[in-house]
């Protein structure tokens, strides 16, 4: 009895395993499509043919296109924030940890259009009725920041009068318009584009610092 519920345990951890599997790559799939074609050129043919899956597979994982965008704009943006969270040391001063976020997150957006466009609201002109969602997925992507904000004012490194989530706010869109404005000239000279990113952010942390009494 025991050796057919071991047996039946691993059997379910495997096809656990194998759908898990299998909805990264209808994502990596739907992802690249969704890049090369926008979201209104691909189908969600066009995904399960290049995912090399059936359609009725593909609607286990999302039941609609836009679900699908949806979820992989979800994924992008756990992965940028996985990135950014990389770079938060606790034992490093909050105005660097900021510094570090802002300049490599901006980085980031380079190489992943979806987040960047999550966070311009492009994807909100896309489906206009996804927009309370596409929202959430913003104030998310804030949270780290929004952390790091609070932990240097408990410091004394930050500014305590400070709004942390419209400042949050704030560095986010700094974050797109540095990409914005240098996208074409990371892929010239990436040292080059990090100094002026670099620059941009310190004249913000300036502006985040505490002041000293009658300054």
């Amino acid at each position: 009895m025991k050796t057919e519920q071991h047996g039946g345990a691993q059997a379910g951890s495997v096809r656990r395993v194998t759908e898990v599997a299998k909805r990264e790559m209808i994502l990596q799939a739907a992802r690249a499509l969704f890049v090369e074609r926008g979201y209104k050129g691909t189908s969600m043919d066009d995904v399960a043919e290049r995912a090399d899956v059936g359609k009725g597979t593909l609607y286990l994982v999302s039941e609609s296109k836009a679900d699908l965008f949806y979820q992989v704009v979800e994924a992008d943006l756990q992965a940028w924030a996985r990135a950014i969270s990389a770079f938060v040391d606790p034992k490093r001063p909050a105005p660097e940890n900021l510094r570090q976020m802002a300049v490599h997150g901006a980085l980031h957006l380079a190489e992943h259009p979806l987040t960047r466009d999550l966070f311009s609201g492009a994807h909100q002109g896309v489906l206009p009725r996804w927009v309370d969602r596409f929202q959430a997925l913003r104030v998310r992507g804030r949270a780290i920041v929004v952390a790091a904000l609070r932990l240097g004012i408990e410091r004394g490194e930050i500014n305590p009068s400070l709004d942390v989530e419209a400042v949050a706010a704030v560095i986010q869109d700094c974050t797109h318009a540095s990409y914005t404005l240098y996208g074409e000239a990371w892929a010239a000279d990436t040292t080059l584009a990090t100094q002026r990113i670099e620059a941009r952010v310190n004249l913000w942390l300036d502006g985040l610092l505490p002041r000293a009494s009658g300054a």
